[in-house]
């Protein structure tokens, strides 16, 4: 007998699954605590969980996770230096303050406008190569010509020997500053991921499984361990992709919505006819829009574990992932009596980072690029829970706000608050922690609003409940701004809004909000079995699927019957008839299909290959001006 194990790594729980592979029957599963910043311990966990009897029957391992994205919704990737090749005009803010433009970039049929300034670029690897953990390079229609990319790659590497991400390996769409942020999270997350997936990877060789290892993209399909590496980015909304197979796959709907709420985000997506809805514009994560071909979804920094807290009188939710009371609880020793004699902050001092539920722990990583100030906070945050007035103690003085941001955004320290996972466990929907934890945390901000406990535990479910309902109609009401279908939820009215097609609830202890969803939507709603595993699961009903990407257009508009260039990954090439060009566009598709396949490790025996072609041809003329071809393959599934 063979099993297949998915594994799914959140940033509350990793999750795993083990499916029979003769009947897709899930025989196991379990869930453990991710540790966070080292997820070994979460993994070996999860993995633990699973009897020993079948490990030696697993032949493959798929994995899913949402570390990448929280990263990025965080803000606490590692630091990167970025590097604009041409004539960029920069009327964004950019990714990062360790930037520079240098002269180079082609134009829109790949001819040089201009030479790269080397010696700029040598410059600026040298200054910042010490406070920096990658490099991203994007030049000026480097999807019509590498060369300048790559030739940064080169000085980067001789330089600093530090990895280097060029934006044409990520994507070949139009848009050079979304290539560029797209090419700039991508380093961002290079540690990250290597980090995750080294890990899963001794572990499982550890217990003696012999298994191919997958990993989960963005578009729903699975991807080999090693071009995983290579482009993190693909893996940024993997966890949602994954609960959306998932979901599918658990209650054999092939169409259906799914509302899936992590420790951090809540996330919106649609599978229709068993297929992803994808985002042709690129995904949009953390309020930067890729060139990342992902699923469509409506996310928002939203989760269980999300930060709740008290100003004004006003109560919020986000967009920080804290360590909930209840579980700092199990955590930490003495901390429930920290969190009793904790005093309330002067009104003055509140704000989302001076609470009276906050305290701030150290995570492990080492301090790059800090300055002064921040060090003289960071020196007090021991690796217990450390609370403000323990800080003041301390320092002789409060912390800046500021600097506590700042140290969060670097990933050196984590905050411990009252979360919507708390106010589950105050109204007993929920009480896999300690419970007094979270009654004492309500019990405290309640009172910042005129609230008791319970009353203040209750509107944090009820407004958590009205933004996942939200969340879904903006989803499917395209163009209505977020905030109006929001204010909509808070009006008394026996009219509600209708879905026609089911609505999944995917993730922790989701089916705490069924109530509340059937009282405020009319539609299905299903909570599937093992729907605190979705993610998981989708890992292995997942498919390989590749797609590459061809451009047919004249050489010269003067003579557009004489020459045609074909633009793709794999660089610019020149055909003299456009029938030569067709023929290269099919067959370099097939072949790079299949060696993808090949190198994932899937079955490349057993691939389906569609092409697409759609033809711009202006009047009069004998060739198109445009041919946009797109060659997809679709492998079996894992499982």
């Amino acid at each position: 007998m063979k099993y297949s194990l998915g594994i799914d790594a959140g940033g509350t729980y990793t999750d795993a699954v083990l499916l029979r592979d003769s009947d897709e029957v899930i025989v196991s599963s379990n869930k453990a605590l991710t540790t966070y910043p080292d997820p070994l311990g979460g993994i070996r966990n999860a993995i633990d969980g699973i009897d020993e009897k079948y490990l030696n029957d697993i032949k493959v391992v798929s994995v899913s996770t949402t570390l990448s994205t929280n990263s990025i919704l965080e803000g606490t990737g590692f630091p990167v230096g970025l590097i604009l090749v041409g004539n960029y005009e920069l009327n964004q803010e950019l990714p990062t303050e360790h930037y520079v433009q240098v002269e180079g970039g082609h134009d829109y049929n790949g001819i040089p406008t201009a030479s790269l300034d080397e010696d700029a670029v040598r410059q600026f690897a040298e200054s910042v190569k010490d406070r920096v953990a990658a490099f991203a390079v994007s030049s000026y229609f480097s999807i019509r010509n590498h060369e300048h990319e790559l030739r940064v790659k080169e000085i980067i590497k001789e330089s600093t020997g530090l990895p280097i991400v060029c934006a044409h390996e990520l994507s070949q769409e139009l848009g050079a500053f979304e290539r560029a942020v797209t090419a700039f999270l991508n380093a961002q997350l290079i540690p990250v991921t290597e980090k995750f997936m080294t890990t899963v990877e001794e572990y499982i060789s550890s217990k003696g499984i012999d298994a191919k290892v997958f990993m989960l993209k963005c578009d729903g399909s699975v991807i080999g361990i090693q071009s995983a590496l290579e482009k993190p980015i693909e893996s940024i909304f993997s966890g949602p992709a994954g609960s959306l197979v998932g979901a599918s796959f658990l209650t054999g709907n092939d169409t259906c919505a799914v509302i899936d709420v992590g420790g951090t985000s809540t996330d919106i997506s649609v599978i229709k006819n068993g297929v992803p809805e994808m985002s042709e514009s690129g995904a949009v994560v953390g309020g930067w829009k890729t060139r990342v071909k992902a699923i469509k979804m409506e996310t928002s920094a939203m989760g269980g574990d999300s930060d709740v807290w008290v100003k004004d009188n006003s109560v919020n939710i986000g967009p920080r992932r804290v360590i909930p009371l209840c579980r700092a609880a199990d955590l930490y020793p003495g901390f429930l009596d920290q969190l009793r004699t904790n005093p309330m902050p002067s009104k003055g001092l509140l704000g989302i980072n001076f609470q009276p539920t906050k305290f701030y722990i150290r995570t492990g990583y080492d301090p790059i690029d800090i300055s002064p100030q921040e060090m003289d906070v960071f020196r007090y945050i021991s690796d217990e829970p450390t609370s403000i007035r323990e800080l003041h103690s301390r320092m002789k003085k409060y912390p800046s706000s500021k600097h506590l941001d700042s140290l969060l955004q670097k990933r050196l320290i984590q905050t411990i608050g009252f979360t919507p996972t708390d106010a589950l466990h105050v109204l007993g929907d929920y009480t896999e922690h300690t419970v007094e934890a979270s009654e004492i945390g309500s019990k405290y901000l309640g009172s910042l609003c005129r609230r008791d406990a319970v009353e203040f535990a209750s509107f944090v479910k009820q407004e958590f409940a009205k933004n996942m309902a939200s969340n879904l109609m903006s989803f499917f009401l395209e163009g209505i701004p977020k905030t109006e279908i929001r204010k909509i939820f808070d009006i008394e009215s026996p009219a509600k809004f209708k879905v026609d097609i089911p609505v999944v609830l995917i993730g922790g202890p989701v089916i705490a909000y069924l109530e509340d969803l059937q009282s405020i939507l009319d539609a299905e709603i299903i909570v599937p079995e093992y729907s605190n595993v979705g993610n998981a699961t989708g890992a292995l009903a997942a498919k390989g699927i590749r797609r590459v990407d061809f451009l047919v257009r004249p050489a010269s508009m003067a003579a557009p019957d004489w020459e045609f260039y074909v633009f793709s990954e794999k660089g610019r090439e020149s055909f003299y008839e456009y029938e030569e060009a067709l023929e290269y566009a099919s067959k370099t598709g097939r072949e790079t299909i299949l060696q993808y396949m090949m190198d994932a490790g899937l079955d490349s025996e057993h691939v389906k290959v569609e092409i697409e072609k759609q033809e711009i041809i202006p009047d009069g003329w004998s060739h198109p001006l445009e041919t946009r071809i797109r060659v997809m393959g679709v492998g079996s599934s894992l499982v």
